[in-house]
């Protein structure tokens, strides 16, 4: 036995064993530190890797709310769009995919590689739009060509459509995606990059009510992606519906009417402020911006001269010319500066200090009463009564009437006018106020600036008695299994500062103007039903008195002046109030008043005589 212990291959033996067992431990103990590292340390973060890798969420995008006009006809609709997509950190070898998405689409494979590049450091695990809302000849080949194309995806997503392109584009606006001020302003919560909101009109007016609530999905996936099965679901909530004070056919009538014009077209319920129709022209079709705008058409649009993209009923600014004549006649009466017997002789032109200001009509109108100067639209009747108001006492009442600021209405795309006074002109200018100016001023032009709603608004509160109602789009909105949710009731925003007594004067002048023998607007006139109304020509610069063949012929169309008119019907019990405005149309009465008169005409024809 001690032969064997001092056997000097027994010692050889037993080093060997004692190295290999020391061996075997050292590597038992780098796995189970390692297995503590992954484990432990680390075992949370290393957990959620791999279920990342294995379980995603998934959104669900809800179907916006609908549009309709006030008698049920959907206006705004949605339908289904495939979306291409890709998720780089499964699209291995990224180059190879996108090589093979190339020969299948024809799209271009550095072009899906800048997209993607541009996402910067989290694209690589996010989803990537490839393409959106591609044609069913580009679906095709992908889903049968789909198990070669690991993280390429096809998402189906309501997409917005508008029935009618171009109709009502300015008061139902259009979406665009979402861009980082937006996303970072706060106001849009559950919106991510690449999702739409509404950019214009109603649509951004109304987004939270629209939107409606976005779901998900938790899905299990394989290595390439591709959904293996759904573990759990949350449903999309479809946005409320909301239906419109405007009536489709009233607005495709107005909108015909001012084909191949600029100008506006607003109509009014002046019983309740409800808008019939607010027309714009020229107008633009909001499915181009739903599909993605061009670089090229998008500043076509912006560079138009004409402005399509401005909603001219609210944000456009005019003189309200000689419709501003209502303004001063109200003021004139409420001063006691005239009452209804003065009369005023006008021979064509009024002197005030070294210079005349010309009557429209070079003859004059001989002596006139205020029921007559409206009617007949006399300057020299508004120019004395206007020098002797002053230009504050004046601004009194326009503001008073509404004009020169905001109206309320629910698109946010308004602005507010002017109504100058003897102040406002030191602040602004750093000059003193002429009383020269006045006489300017008294018939609508000079300083003066309004918009055609504002105007509408005017409009319809003579006609209605003197309640001024604060403009409204929307009359109700419904859940999308139909339920109510809320209607919108008529709001009123004052009074007109005229008494019972000298407003129905007024209302004597601007009927007389449709019916009157000299009325300026005899063409409004519409068989079996009483029109009221007034004409007005803008100035855009000044003129003298040449005949009109001369002025048309000297001046391009964009010097000459633009027709107005505003009108209601019927006088004793009026239905609508509309306003018109056409840019360098010239006369009021021979541009615009036929237009109302249409307008009104296509209204009433729907038996809307009697009430709304």
């Amino acid at each position: 036995m001690s032969g064997y212990l001092n056997n000097p291959d027994g010692d050889w033996y037993n080093n060997r064993l004692k190295g290999t067992v020391i061996l075997i431990l050292f590597a038992f103990g780098v796995i189970l530190v390692r297995l503590f590292f992954l484990q432990v340390t680390h075992g949370a973060r290393y957990r959620e890797l791999s279920t990342n890798n294995r379980i995603r969420l998934q959104s669900l995008e809800p179907s916006r709310g609908l549009i309709y006009d006030r008698s049920g006809k959907l206006l705004v609709d949605n339908r289904p769009a495939f979306d291409l997509l890709i998720t780089p950190r499964d699209a291995k070898p990224l180059g190879d995919t996108l090589a093979r998405l190339e020969a299948l689409t024809g799209l271009n494979a550095s072009e899906m590689l800048a997209r993607i590049r541009k996402k910067g450091s989290e694209s690589n695990k996010n989803v990537v739009v490839l393409k959106r809302d591609i044609g069913r000849d580009m679906l095709a080949p992908i889903e049968v060509e789909n198990h070669d194309l690991p993280g390429i995806t096809v998402k189906v997503r309501p997409k917005r459509f508008y029935l009618n392109p171009g109709m009502g584009a300015h008061l139902l606006g259009y979406l665009g995606e979402i861009n980082a001020r937006e996303l970072s302003s706060g106001k849009h919560p559950n919106v991510s990059v690449g999702d739409f909101i509404g950019k214009f009109g109603i649509e951004k007016v109304m987004e939270q009510t629209l939107r409606g609530r976005q779901g998900g999905r938790q899905v299990e996936v394989n290595v390439r992606g591709r959904v293996i099965r759904e573990l759990k679901r949350v449903e999309a909530q479809a946005g409320d519906s909301i239906f419109l004070t405007v009536d489709t056919k009233l607005q495709k009538r107005a909108e015909e009417l001012l084909k191949g014009e600029a100008g506006s077209v607003v109509a009014l319920n002046p019983q309740t402020g409800a808008v019939l129709a607010l027309a714009s022209s020229p107008s633009f079709d909001q499915n181009d911006f739903v599909s993605g705008l061009s670089y090229a058409k998008w500043n076509s649009l912006r560079n138009d001269p004409e402005k399509p993209m401005q909603n001219k009923a609210t944000q456009a600014l005019y003189p309200p010319a000689s419709i501003y004549k209502i303004i001063t006649a109200m003021a004139a009466l409420e001063e006691k500066i005239v009452d209804p017997r003065t009369r005023i002789y006008c021979s064509g032109s009024h002197a005030y200090g070294d210079r005349n200001y010309r009557c429209w009509k070079r003859s004059g109108h001989g002596s006139v009463d205020m029921v007559q100067a409206l009617a007949q639209s006399c300057d020299v009747y508004f120019y004395v009564v206007g020098q002797k108001l002053g230009v504050d006492r004046l601004a009194f009442y326009a503001r008073g009437a509404g004009l020169g600021q905001r109206t309320g209405i629910e698109l946010r795309e308004e602005v507010d006018g002017l109504i100058p006074t003897a102040e406002w002109k030191r602040k602004k200018l750093g000059r003193r106020w002429l009383s020269g100016e006045t006489l300017s001023l008294s018939i609508g032009q000079s300083y003066n600036l309004v918009t055609p709603l504002q105007m509408a608004m005017l409009a319809a509160s003579v006609g209605n008695g003197g309640t001024i109602y604060k403009p409204h789009l929307l009359e109700k909105i419904e859940s999308a299994d139909g339920k109510l949710v809320r209607t919108i009731a008529p709001e009123v925003k004052g009074k007109l500062p005229v008494s019972k007594k000298n407003l129905a004067l007024i209302r004597k002048g601007l009927f007389a103007t449709v019916h009157g023998k000299r009325g300026t607007a005899r063409g409004a006139a519409i068989e079996g039903v009483l029109v009221a109304g007034k004409t007005g020509t803008a100035q855009v610069v000044g003129k003298g008195h040449d005949d009109a063949e001369k002025k048309k012929k000297r001046n391009p169309k964009k010097f000459r002046d633009h027709a107005w008119f505003v009108s209601y019907a019927p006088v004793e019990n009026p239905t609508i109030a509309v306003a018109v405005i056409v840019e360098h149309g010239e006369g009021g009465s021979t541009k615009a008043a036929p237009i109302a008169r249409e307008v009104m005409e296509t209204w009433l024809e729907k038996g809307e005589i009697a009430g709304d």
